[in-house]
């Protein structure tokens, strides 16, 4: 690529957004196409500029980041490379970003020259994962030997969209008994919202 790449930055704080841009910006090597603080503007923002490669934070004020990926696949223009720049480095939130086409899976711990590197190696058609995440990826097995069979088989009926309410007629249990065990389900995957949960 003979142009400097175009980077778009979705990042929900205000301290680390503004660093991002201005490190990008003062490398010389990109061009930072904008910046959104939400879901929301990240949609207006990818509407109206052509970027080569989005940064999104998983976690945002107004909903999961990765929501973009979905949403830009309804739409009718070409999608920039998608990259993840968080502070989640867990089995679940990694295969679910990678499972959604993300090409470089940053955890926050580092800094913003590996970041650099990594958004490199992914316009130049690799897909980078790192380190910290990939080992919990080299273990297959991880999300099962967390969830117990009645958890597991509660996180797949969740995935299949059905409701608590559903869940415990379909199971013969209580009500109470799914909500407790999704507690559960939530506290050992790192996971934070229901929606989170269909997705992985």
């Amino acid at each position: 690529m003979t142009e400097k790449p175009r980077i778009v930055i979705v990042e929900d704080h205000p301290v680390m957004r503004e660093g991002l841009a201005s490190y990008f910006t003062g490398t010389g090597r990109w061009q930072v196409m904008g910046t959104a603080s939400t879901l929301a503007e990240a949609k207006e923002l990818l509407s109206g500029v052509h970027a080569d490669i989005a940064l999104l934070d998983i976690q945002l004020e107004d909903g999961w980041g990765l929501d973009v990926i979905s949403w830009l696949a309804e739409q009718e223009q070409n999608a920039p490379i998608m990259a993840v720049y968080s502070s989640f480095d867990d089995y679940a939130h990694v295969s679910a970003a990678l499972g959604m086409g993300v090409r470089a899976y940053i955890c926050k711990r580092r800094g913003e020259r590996e970041l650099e590197n990594a958004l490199q190696n992914a316009l130049c058609g690799a897909v980078y994962i790192d380190e910290a995440a990939q080992v919990k990826l080299n273990n297959e097995t991880d999300l099962a030997r967390l969830l117990t069979k009645r958890e597991t088989e509660i996180l797949s009926l969740v995935k299949n969209g059905l409701s608590n309410k559903q869940i415990a007629a379909r199971l013969g249990i209580s009500h109470r008994t799914v909500e407790n065990i999704l507690r559960c389900v939530y506290d050992k995957t790192g996971i934070k919202t229901r929606l989170e949960l269909q997705k992985m």
